[in-house]
């Protein structure tokens, strides 16, 4: 693997600062949003190991950046093999890209009787692939790690400072559980690399 520092990252925090700024239109920034996570996951050459490591206990949530307006978060997902969400909501714009390994993604709806049911075939999220969620393209889903022997790495976008958002979790009869997720992590990286002193 080429070590190319955080560069990519840096270029796509400053591709989505630019889009966030430009463009109002939730569905034109979805969409041109979707291109420019698709090209950062497109290699595997730039997570530090630090915001990549799986816990044996449950999936990791990293924050690799927050927008200093809270219009954008970027985030690691770490799922050590079996571990997955319960069904859950995100209340903001959402992109998904698989960075390393796969993920199984059930969508979910709230059906007239306020039940939970499946909304279509669970699907595979393979490395290099991306997906969107949220309020406008359907936004409750669970997530699990598709591999049995090892972790897999999704970079997540979301519309808002996702750890600070106060979302749901969802029982079969429909019945929500509010929580904060937070974050993993004290620090986060330092794309600013040319700034580091020597």
């Amino acid at each position: 693997m080429v070590d190319r520092g955080l560069t990519p990252l840096r270029d796509f925090v400053i591709g989505m600062a630019d889009l966030v700024t430009r463009e109002h239109d939730e569905a034109r920034l979805v969409a041109q949003g979707r291109l420019l996570l698709a090209t950062l996951v497109s290699v595997d050459d730039w997570l530090p190991e630090a915001f990549a490591r799986p816990d044996s206990a449950r999936y990791q949530q990293y924050l690799l950046h927050c927008d200093s307006r809270e219009r954008f978060s970027v985030v690691s997902f770490v799922w050590g093999p079996g571990q997955g969400t319960p069904v859950h909501d995100h209340r903001v714009w959402g992109l998904v890209g698989m960075l390393r390994g796969a993920e199984r993604v059930e969508d979910f709806v709230l059906d007239q009787d306020g039940r939970m049911r499946a909304a279509g075939a669970p699907r595979i999220l393979d490395a290099g692939e991306v997906d969107a969620v949220g309020p406008e393209v359907g936004d409750i889903h669970r997530v699990a790690n598709a591999l049995a022997d090892q972790p897999s790495i999704s970079i997540h976008v979301y519309g808002a400072n996702i750890g600070a958002i106060r979302r749901a979790t969802y029982a079969s009869d429909g019945a929500p559980r509010t929580f904060i997720s937070g974050y993993v992590n004290d620090v986060v990286p330092n794309i600013w690399g040319n700034s580091v002193h020597s």
